[in-house]
């Protein structure tokens, strides 16, 4: 006869083996899991170590080239612009490297710097559109018409300093006085809107706008409509200007995205994309030269380019 002690028994051993079953099979579980685990671990490991040899390679191929750019540029720009000034602008993210870079290859290209003209940050702020207007219709030179069509900050300064700091394309001569030019830009100085530093420029012939990579932040397409209409005016007071700017420019959010994205930009100015490297500040080179002789293109390694460089003219 099966007494409720004998079923108590038999109901505690069901439960006591379950729980063992439990704990073994869980046990098997988990050995099977990280036994999983350490395998894509190690698998993973295999592929970033693959990675990194990868990405060191193409950087030893990168500074090979990059080597070999800045050995020839003076070979490959030789007299590209003899007796040629050109004035530097530079807007607020743009590299001093990439400057003085472009400042030794114009002279490598028998050209000269009249001088160069910094860009603030407040000058490219959207909240100041309005008194960089201001202070710009305050300052325009007797016998100076700036466009009536294109009233945005970007485009006035860029006509106001094309009239003043960029040769006549036709005659070659300055369109102000020495002290206009000063006046104009003292006062955007004096706003805040262009750096102290350094001596007053003088006219030049050409225009290279430099400026950094892709813009982000608020009013970042602001911002970068404001540098691309900024050359885009210069371009169209002068015998030529190239917009040249970091890997990352030509994106929607660059100033050379907003500048690509019009074709009567493109058709008239030359772009830069990639003038981070020594191929791009060779290009930027070439780019004036190409202004000169009344073409324009889209150059560097983004989509919205047609081409690596400036093709020869046979």
């Amino acid at each position: 006869m099966i007494t409720l002690r004998h079923h108590i028994i038999s109901i505690a051993a069901v439960f006591l083996a379950l729980a063992l079953g439990l704990v073994l099979g869980s046990t098997s579980v988990s050995n099977g899991l990280l036994s999983g685990l350490r395998d894509d671990k190690s698998g993973l490991q295999q592929n970033v170590r693959a990675l990194e040899t990868e990405r060191n390679a193409l950087r030893e191929q990168l500074n090979a080239a990059n080597g070999f750019d800045t050995a020839v540029a003076p070979l490959a720009l030789r007299s590209v612009l003899t007796q040629r000034s050109v004035v530097i602008f530079t807007a607020p993210d743009a590299s001093s490297a990439d400057r003085d870079a472009l400042v030794r290859l114009i002279a490598d290209a028998g050209g000269s710097v009249a001088g160069q003209v910094a860009l603030t940050p407040a000058f490219v702020n959207p909240a100041n559109a309005d008194q960089v207007r201001s202070t710009i219709t305050n300052v325009i030179p007797a016998g100076v018409q700036l466009p009536t069509g294109s009233v945005d900050s970007g485009s006035l300064a860029g006509s106001l300093l094309g009239s003043v700091l960029l040769l006549d394309a036709t005659t070659a001569k300055p369109r102000t006085t020495p002290a206009e030019l000063a006046v104009a830009v003292q006062a955007l100085q004096a706003a805040g809107f262009v750096g102290n530093g350094g001596p007053t420029p003088t006219a030049g012939q050409l225009g290279l706008v430099l400026t950094g990579g892709a813009i982000t932040g608020d009013g970042a397409g602001d911002r970068a409509s404001t540098i691309a209409r900024f050359a885009a005016a210069l371009d169209r007071s002068s015998a030529g200007v190239v917009l040249a700017g970091r890997t990352g420019s030509a994106e929607g959010n660059g100033p050379l995205g907003v500048a690509r994205a019009d074709v009567d930009v493109t058709a008239a100015l030359t772009t830069v994309d990639n003038v981070d490297t020594a191929a791009g500040q060779i290009t930027a080179v070439l780019g004036l030269q190409e202004q000169l002789d009344g073409r324009a293109g889209r150059y560097g390694t983004a989509g919205n380019a047609q081409g690596m460089t400036v093709p020869t003219q046979g």
